[in-house]
């Protein structure tokens, strides 16, 4: 019987040789924004090993929406141009698709790497005023975000759109929207973040107008023909704040405004959040949202074996899955999967030798 994990799949009009893909992350490895032969390396690796899709990090669409100073940015030319290096590597060597995560961070911004603390940065150490839909700080103690006014949401909306053209010019396949994790546009999302009393808070269709404003204005700046998807926290974890319910009608929304898939996690908005992980914990969210909105879904979360994520797919509660730790610990992780699974994959020429087992194809690089 063939394995469903190595069967294609279609995004939009994005063709994937399998239904793998390397979640985004954080590598805190960039300068100005700009990433450098860390992130060549860090992503070639994953190239040469054949999931369908490889996801760029969280990528800041201004230098204030970074994580830390040293995350990625599509906001100058000089990111554009080694984003475009790194894209073209990452072709020569394997089928993989190359997605970018544009996200902004928000009131979690201007903190220090985490084996530096995570701490927030402040303004006289070389930090930044962060801003947020209201003005609550992530944590206690930090400084308070600027709450954003008219003018600001109109700047960040443009830098969406400006780091989506960009993600155009450099050659990514797709671009998945950040709404996650606490990050801006989950913090206009959950009413725990978001107390404001005009057009972009209260009702649910109040909390959703900005997010999907500017998923619209990414749509509408990429090429039609590649996929624009959103990454959604399904839950806070915290009674009272965004939860499934909220995620399954945001999705409708997204459905309706041209989204092709919801990447769904979960949490990250608030350090209250009572969490229950355990392998595969976040798949339910997943098989909700795509059978209650009728739309693709990635499923993320303590994947970490290959029948289990092949049971995933079986079972209808995602049409992906996405690894990120697991990559990381096992960059080969797509090669054993393939072996367990008994299905045939390509690998570069020059490790098409590597295991007989395999019986694959080799993929012949271009220098």
């Amino acid at each position: 019987m063939s394995s469903l994990l190595f069967s294609p799949l279609t995004i939009g009009k994005l063709g994937l040789a399998n239904r793998i893909v390397v979640a985004p992350m954080c590598q805190y490895m960039a300068k100005d924004g700009v990433p450098g032969d860390w992130h060549l390396v860090h992503l070639g690796q994953f190239a040469q090993s054949g999931p369908g899709l490889v996801l760029v990090e969280a990528t800041g669409v201004e230098a204030e929406g970074r994580i830390t100073p040293d995350c990625t940015g599509l906001y100058s030319d000089a990111s554009e141009t080694a984003f475009a290096r790194i894209i073209e590597f990452c072709r020569s060597v394997g089928e993989s698709k190359i997605g970018i995560q544009l996200s902004h961070a928000g009131r979690k911004g201007s903190t220090r790497k985490p084996w530096e603390d995570a701490g927030q940065i402040v303004l006289a150490d070389g930090g930044w005023r962060t801003s947020a839909p209201s003005g609550d700080p992530y944590l206690e103690g930090w400084e308070p975000p600027a709450a954003i006014d008219n003018d600001g949401l109109a700047r960040i909306k443009a830098a969406f759109v400006d780091a989506a053209q960009r993600a155009a010019r450099a050659g990514f396949d797709l671009i998945e929207v950040h709404a996650a994790h606490g990050y801006l546009l989950h913090q206009f999302l959950s009413p725990i973040s978001n107390r404001r009393e005009d057009a972009y808070g209260g009702s649910l269709e109040n909390r959703m107008r900005f997010p999907l404003e500017v998923f619209e204005a990414v749509r509408q700046a990429f090429p039609a023909d590649r996929p624009v998807i959103l990454r959604l926290s399904a839950t806070d974890w915290i009674e009272g704040g965004w939860d499934l319910m909220q995620s399954i009608e945001f999705a409708k929304a997204l459905k309706t405004a041209g989204c092709d898939m919801i990447h769904v996690s979960s949490g990250g908005l608030d350090q209250r959040q009572k969490i229950v992980a355990g392998p595969g914990y976040q798949v339910h969210f997943s098989g909700e949202i795509k059978r209650q909105a009728e739309i693709a879904t990635l499923a993320v979360g303590q994947i970490t074996e290959p029948v289990q994520a092949e049971t995933i797919l079986m079972s209808g509660q995602a049409d992906a899955v996405a690894l990120a730790r697991g990559m990381l610990w096992d960059p080969r992780w797509v090669w054993h999967a393939a072996k367990e699974l008994g299905a045939e994959i390509q690998l570069p020429a020059p490790y098409s030798r590597c295991n007989p087992a395999m019986r694959g194809k080799p993929f012949i690089t271009r220098s």
